[in-house]
């Protein structure tokens, strides 16, 4: 019951005091990413610079999962190469889909919060917004670099 309460009080902070949400005239890939079933609705902007994310933002509006799930995946890549930040994408798409391991799962860090969504179909299409928009920016970059 603890921990339960424990993610809970991840998602509440990143949903009423998000440190990513704001604006970023430097960045250098922006992408909107769009929920029609729902009316989620982020726009992610990264600054991406020698293959490293080196700051990144987000603006939209949304549900609280939507919203504190993009926080929280801006905190968890930011700083980081660009393959890492693709790998853990990937370990987050596993999560929601109920497919991730231990040792993967301490790797996502808070993002493991949202390890419960997996048994709420409804609401993994709003937890996995902004990082579907982020592997679009990160598929954009590799395109680039060919």
């Amino acid at each position: 019951m603890m921990i339960k309460s424990f993610y809970n009080q991840i998602l509440t902070d990143h949903n009423l005091r998000p440190g990513n949400k704001h604006d970023l005239p430097e960045a250098n890939y922006v992408l909107r990413g769009v929920n029609p079933s729902c009316g989620d609705d982020i726009t992610l902007r990264l600054k991406v610079e020698d293959g490293v994310i080196e700051d990144g933002a987000y603006t939209g509006d949304g549900c609280a999962v939507s919203q504190a799930s993009a926080d929280i995946m801006l905190d968890l890549i930011i700083g980081r190469p660009v393959e890492e930040a693709e790998a853990l994408s990937g370990l987050f798409l596993k999560m929601v889909r109920d497919k991730v391991t231990g040792e993967e799962l301490e790797r996502l860090e808070e993002a493991a919060a949202l390890q419960d969504i997996s048994h709420m179909p409804a609401r993994v299409k709003c937890a996995v917004l902004g990082w579907h928009t982020l592997d679009n920016i990160l598929a954009d970059l590799k395109a680039l670099d060919k």
